[in-house]
């Protein structure tokens, strides 16, 4: 699953601290970019556009 994903890191990460997200039919993929084999937190994109709207205030 996550090989044929095409990940992106956002444009205000910095020092190594990273999510990257990607996306497919079913759902949003999260992962953290210093570990791309490591573990992918799933969601769907119904809560994912829920998600976003919160979390973009916090952004520096």
């Amino acid at each position: 699953m996550t090989n044929t994903l095409r990940w992106s890191k956002s444009s205000c990460s910095s020092g190594g601290e990273c999510l990257e997200v990607a996306h497919d039919a079913d759902a949003i993929r999260v992962r953290d970019s210093k570990n791309p084999d490591g573990p992918v937190v799933s969601v769907s994109v119904r809560a994912w556009a829920v998600f976003l709207p919160i979390a973009s205030p916090l952004t520096p």
